[in-house]
């Protein structure tokens, strides 16, 4: 088993920025990707940002070019850094791990991961 904690969330001005952190402990030599989603209120579940076990990162469209995910492997702990925040990613942001190898984005963001963390709110204020 994994276990997932996240740290960062917070209330911020629109234009603002954030940043999250998400240790991982246990069984963490099974992990490879991870993760971070987002849940807006009355919203589907978005995969907003993954990387892979070597840093390879990937993201939303929504998100591209304002949030930068990345990963610390020898403190096992997975960052994601939110600039230019805007109202609209209000959510609740959901640190993952994936024990999958290869999974691709598409499948990450239908499927979801195999661990979870229990979520940290971001409130961005206009």
């Amino acid at each position: 088993q994994v276990q997932l904690v996240e740290s960062g969330g917070g209330l911020v001005q629109a234009g603002g920025s954030l940043r999250l952190s998400c240790a991982a402990s246990g069984s963490i030599f099974s992990i490879n990707a991870m993760g971070w989603y987002r849940q807006a209120p009355g919203k589907q579940r978005e995969l907003a940002a993954a990387i892979s076990r070597g840093g390879r990162p990937n993201y939303a469209d929504s998100v591209k070019g304002r949030f930068t995910i990345s990963r610390d492997n020898a403190k096992n702990t997975v960052y994601l850094q939110m600039n230019s925040l805007k109202p609209e990613d209000t959510a609740v942001y959901y640190c993952a791990a994936d024990g999958g190898e290869g999974s691709s984005w598409s499948r990450l963001a239908y499927y979801g991961m195999d661990y979870w963390g229990k979520g940290t709110l971001v409130t961005v204020s206009s």
